[in-house]
């Protein structure tokens, strides 16, 4: 045992404020090692409830008290292999250390804390490998059955090296290999279910571990980039997350639930653009905690693999782009919810860094659906979606298949915007919720123009009605006209869309073509109706059964109805028709107020009174 005390070895620098941008994070403290670099970290809950990061630091096991995230305090650093590259992981009160620097594996017991005066030893094989473990790239444990996989290393090709640890996890003892597949860089295994990452391969593979020495290969499947760093799956074991260590890399999920039938089911970068380099990704409940190199580390939420939203970051380091400079690790799984990152070193320096961290875990706001041609009906790929007033920009393009699936952090109400060549724009309103899936499919018309013309007449003799005022709503537009002595009309130079046509005339009833799809020359008839034209009641209100008191409007609008009979409908409508608000009314008559929530823009109020439309009007919220 050797006792070696920080105010010896490391100068700390402990900072309370942090520049770095952050989404859904909140810092708390930083710490700096001078003169060495950190690696990859892990955490420790001791049996009094207190919390330790354990960082691989280059000189050695460094155990920091973070149990108050805004004052950590370095209990104790225990050498090692002077090396950048360490790895860590726990089993009961034990840690394991590995490092591309050799010397087999380091067992530390944590059993002590917070005393620095802790027992360890460095283990280099029994058996069959007697004395023959060096340097050992990473490592992970099967903690629910006790035994101990090292990757990569001086043997068997890099290939996994595994120990068992239940009887005396102090003293591990070799039990068997997995060399099938060359070299493993990194993996996860849990139930005798290994998922190992080979990274020069380009691939993942899935082996049941049942028999150490008669390992079965179950599956394997190449990764999006071709240098499969790490592997971490969702608790139920349906889905499989892995990074690729190259620049401009993806998160990427899969789902492993049939194994002879693994499928890619969504990929997501930090920053897009930036060419930035994924490295470790680990999942806790629902969501994705990754070290992004120069991005620092996000949070997805991965509830649905099939549309990876990004939910938060904290960026760790003041630069970005490619390299290898920035977030090692990040170690998400303390009761207490705090979090810790792993800076290999400060900017132009060769000081490791300790970013500690409470997350605070949203659910995303998702946008998905369908885009295709109005006219043939046909899916339309590479079409442009895009939230606008997002920041940042939530866009995505939809797929050969015309779907499309995005999100984002933010609640609210946007305007969504559908574009691609040769076609008309599409623009509507949605309100994106939290935890929630909001379904926009938009049909897109071609570029062009062509007319619409047609009749009005009278319900109760079918007669033309002359004098009728012409109503033409559509997405970007409102036109109107009137019919002549033979109730004709005429709309030229209509661009493709989805319209509503009204007709309204004194002492008739109103009639309503309500989304029409109209994509070429059309001709139509308008019935209006006559059945309140009897009633003194609708004689005397003629058209003004529903009024806007103000209109324009900036906060809300308030409506006086009055209508023959009790029951009446109001409903709020976009201007594509979509339905944003219902109100049942009391009474024959009295006041509703609308639009309280909503943005600006134009929107339709429609009266009806069993199942009979009264009244449309046009209202503007500025």
């Amino acid at each position: 045992m050797q006792r070696i005390l920080y105010f010896l070895l490391c100068v700390l620098h402990l900072s309370t404020t942090a520049s770095a941008q952050n989404l859904n994070t909140t810092f708390r403290a930083k710490m700096t090692f001078s003169n060495q670099t950190l690696a990859n970290i892990w955490g420790y809950t001791g049996r009094d409830g207190k919390e330790y990061a354990l960082l691989g630091a280059a000189k050695g096991l460094i155990i920091v008290d973070i149990s108050n995230p805004d004052a950590p305090q370095q209990i104790v650093q225990i050498p090692g292999p002077n090396n950048l590259w360490k790895e860590i992981k726990t089993y009961s009160h034990y840690a394991y250390i590995v490092s591309e620097g050799g010397m087999g594996i380091q067992v530390v017991d944590l059993k002590g804390l917070p005393s620095p005066n802790l027992s360890y030893h460095y283990y280099k094989g029994d058996g069959a490998i007697n004395n023959q473990l060096n340097a050992i790239h990473a490592l992970h444990i099967d903690v629910n059955k006790g035994f101990l996989y090292a990757w990569g290393g001086n043997l068997f090709n890099g290939g996994a090296k595994i120990f068992d640890l239940k009887s005396d996890p102090y003293n591990p003892k070799y039990v068997g290999k997995y060399d099938q597949l060359g070299y493993i860089h990194d993996g996860f295994v849990d139930q005798d279910t290994m998922f190992s990452g080979h990274i020069y391969a380009g691939q993942f593979a899935i082996v049941n571990m049942a028999n150490k020495n008669a390992a079965e290969l179950l599956a394997t499947q190449g990764t999006p980039g071709a240098f499969t760093h790490n592997t971490w799956p969702t608790d139920d074991r349906k889905t499989l997350f892995t990074t690729d260590e190259i620049n401009n890399s993806f998160l990427s999920a899969f789902d492993i639930s049939d194994p002879t039938d693994i499928k890619l089911l969504d990929k997501i970068q930090s920053n897009p653009g930036s060419n930035s380099i994924v490295h470790n990704t680990y999942i806790l409940r629902n969501w994705a905690i990754t070290s992004w190199y120069k991005d620092g580390f996000t949070i997805v939420d991965a509830t649905k693999p099939d549309n990876l939203v990004q939910v938060g970051n904290y960026d760790t380091y003041p630069t970005a782009g490619s390299g290898f400079d920035g977030c090692w690790g990040v170690y998400p799984f303390f009761p207490s919810g705090t979090l810790i990152a792993s800076n290999i070193n400060a900017l132009n320096t060769g000081n490791g860094e300790l970013f500690v961290v409470t997350p605070d875990y949203h659910r995303a706001c998702y946008l998905e659906g369908l885009i295709t041609d109005a006219v043939t009906g046909q899916s339309l790929n590479n079409a442009k979606i895009e939230v606008l007033g997002s920041t940042p920009l939530t866009q995505e393009l939809s797929t050969s298949s015309g779907i499309y699936k995005t999100g984002q952090a933010t609640s609210g109400y946007f305007n969504i915007r559908v574009s691609k060549s040769g076609y008309q724009n599409y623009e509507t309103l949605a309100f994106l919720k939290e935890g929630d899936a909001t379904i926009v499919n938009a049909a897109l018309f071609p570029n062009g123009t062509f007319s619409i013309t047609g009749t009005a007449l009278r319900q109760s003799d079918n007669q033309p009605v002359d004098g009728a005022t012409i109503w033409l709503y559509g997405a970007l537009s409102t036109n109107s006209t009137t019919t002549d002595p033979n109730g004709l009309f005429s709309f030229p130079s209509v661009t493709p869309g989805v319209y509503n046509i009204v007709a309204e005339a004194p002492g008739l009833g109103l009639a309503e073509l309500f989304g029409q799809t109209i994509a070429s020359t059309q001709d139509v008839t308008l019935v209006l109706s006559d059945v309140f034209k009897r009633d003194d009641f609708a004689e005397k209100n003629k058209d003004n059964f529903l009024v806007a008191n103000n209109n324009p409007f900036s906060e809300s609008l308030t409506l006086q109805f009055s209508t023959p009979e009790q029951g009446a409908v109001i409903t709020v409508q976009n201007s594509l028709g979509q339905m944003l608000q219902s109100i049942a009314t009391s009474g024959n008559s009295g006041a509703v107020v609308v639009g309280q929530n909503l943005p600006a823009g134009a929107y339709f109020l429609r009266l009806e009174l069993k199942g009979q439309l009264l009244q449309t009007i046009k209202v503007l919220k500025n």
